[in-house]
């Protein structure tokens, strides 16, 4: 089970908002989760996410690309589960 920092469980397809780096700042991104994983980093099991940016984050400078990436769940919040209806329908 991989949750957010509060403690909601993700999984694909749960829209979430996380701190993505824009150099040497921090942005708010959301982005729609792809897959859900962990890995084992420095002994310790860390929750994975692959997600799809949206587009939609704070910052006046935009993203240069939609490309999907890999994220630690630590810094992750959960803002609509299950956006796209992967796991109901």
């Amino acid at each position: 089970m991989v949750t957010d920092y509060g403690g909601e469980e993700l999984y694909r397809g749960d829209l979430i908002a996380y701190a993505a780096r824009q150099g040497n700042r921090v942005r708010m991104a959301d982005a729609i989760v792809d897959k859900v994983t962990t890995r084992l980093v420095d002994g310790r099991l860390r929750g994975m996410l692959r997600v799809r940016p949206t587009g939609i984050e704070s910052g006046f400078a935009k993203r240069r690309s939609l490309r999907k990436e890999w994220i630690s769940s630590e810094h992750v919040r959960l803002v609509i589960p299950d956006v796209t209806g992967e796991r109901h329908g």
